[in-house]
């Protein structure tokens, strides 16, 4: 029998890496998409694990970006068993002050909300169509708390969150999960990309390894479950706190541990 075949995204570092790893491990094909130049060696070493890979350097905050990757899947004429949305960035810092520019606000909101929706609704059809599939979308246990100083990351994630349940309950019963991956604060590149190492989250030691929020998000997938919580159990309290107190209230106990700089303030 074939292998199954997986389509990962963001997969050349962090959490996308270490799923494209699981999911090679657990016997999976897999077309791995990235825009940087680390994906390459993922690609090389996991091809030597006997496993077919193919690379797409493909930007998804661009709709060229979305539509190249996914003529590329569709050229292989195989089915997608398992599609992985995971592709996301942030950028830190005041959203009304900052020197950031708007294309970089605009492109978490690319990357991670339209080019999200884009890919699924070019591949997610076909598994409809055929009866069978996985969906996987990488949320964040922050979903539920409005960011200050990461203003649109925050309320991406909550956009993911809320996509991701709606359109498992429409496709309950066509043979197609939905899983919601909502990892905590986790040990990768995204602190240092994201501008926020100076902050109170990007400083802490208290970060999840991307090993085991994989191996937890690859368990959860295959087992059809409608989300994960991956971690620590103290990731539920972000999670619980999210669905039980007021916005405003949330926006002021996450300021602290956002601001720009916080990571070099007493207390």
């Amino acid at each position: 029998m074939a292998a199954q075949l997986a389509v990962i995204t963001g997969a050349s570092t962090g959490i996308g890496r270490k799923l494209a790893e699981e999911f090679a491990r657990n016997g999976f094909d897999l077309v791995l998409a990235a825009d940087d130049d680390a994906l390459d060696a993922t690609v090389a070493e996991l091809e030597s694990s006997g496993r077919k890979v193919w690379g797409v350097a493909s930007d998804l905050s661009r709709y060229g970006g979305v539509v190249e990757l996914a003529d590329r899947v569709e050229a292989l004429d195989r089915p997608v068993d398992v599609l992985v949305l995971n592709a996301g960035t942030g950028v830190g810092g005041p959203f009304a002050t900052s020197t950031e520019s708007l294309d970089e606000q605009l492109r978490v909101v690319n990357l991670n909300v339209v080019g999200t929706v884009h890919l699924a609704k070019r591949l997610v059809p076909a598994m409809v169509e055929r009866g069978g599939g996985r969906l996987v979308v990488v949320s964040s246990t922050v979903a539920g708390l409005p960011g200050p100083y990461q203003a649109t990351y925050n309320a991406s994630k909550a956009f993911l969150s809320s996509f991701a349940a709606a359109l498992g309950e429409e496709l309950r019963g066509k043979g197609v999960t939905v899983t919601t991956v909502l990892p905590g604060v986790t040990d990768t590149e995204f602190f240092a990309r994201s501008g926020m190492l100076r902050t109170k989250i990007g400083a802490t030691s208290f970060k999840d390894d991307p090993a085991r929020v994989a191996r937890e998000a690859y368990r959860a997938t295959m087992a059809g479950r409608a989300h994960v919580v991956t971690g620590p159990f103290y990731n539920w309290a972000f999670v619980l706190a999210g669905r039980l107190l007021p916005d405003r209230l949330l926006a002021r106990i996450h300021r602290p541990f956002s601001k720009p700089g916080s990571a070099h303030v007493a207390g």
